[in-house]
């Protein structure tokens, strides 16, 4: 549910500190509800997170938001859409305050060409997605509502406050529908 990736996050943290041209991979940060990506709009810099949870998210032509995934330090944003060149896919939001690496695309695309490394960890990256992307399909198949429910709420919990409406974005449902999920896992939890 909160995708993280400490050995990118090391891998940038190494370039950073030896780069030879400072100006090609700057620290930057954001406030909580600060988009760092728009849907649809062009980017001209890549992005690594160094600290703090994103949402990641497409907002339908009815102005419904569907959250993709939560990403923390460590995940890549905006390197599909430089190697396809088109606009950003979805929006990614600061859902905590948080910190990234930015990365001009004429260097990322030089460090594509020459460092092996970099495209070890892409192509982790990319089959990861595709593997994620793949258990949370068939898993919300197979589980009702409220098991994802129980999950997301644990996380809660734990790492990151998250509203009723990304809640809802996130499991494809209505806030009217999120709302009578958590009374029933309210009353499962009483019983």
């Amino acid at each position: 549910m909160l995708r993280t990736n400490q050995d990118f996050l090391d891998y940038l943290w190494v370039l950073y500190n030896s780069q030879q041209h400072k100006g090609n991979i700057i620290l930057e940060s954001f406030e909580k509800d600060e988009k760092l990506l728009t849907q649809n709009e062009v980017s001209d810099k890549i992005m690594l997170i160094k600290s703090g949870i994103t949402k990641c998210f497409f907002t339908e032509e009815n102005k419904e938001e569907y959250i993709v995934e939560f990403l923390g330090k460590g995940e890549i944003l905006g390197e599909i859409e430089m190697m396809k060149n088109v606009p950003c896919i979805c929006s990614i939001e600061a859902i905590t305050e948080v910190s990234v690496f930015t990365v001009t695309i004429p260097y990322f695309q030089s460090l594509i060409k020459n460092d092996l490394n970099l495209n070890n960890l892409l192509l982790d990256v990319f089959a990861e997605r595709i593997v994620n992307t793949s258990n949370r399909s068939s898993y919300q198949q197979l589980h009702a509502t409220e098991h994802t429910l129980s999950q997301l709420l644990e996380l809660k919990a734990k790492e990151m406050k998250i509203s009723k409406e990304d809640m809802a974005a996130y499991l494809g449902t209505t806030v009217r529908s999120l709302n009578k999920a958590l009374k029933d896992n309210e009353k499962k939890k009483s019983v």
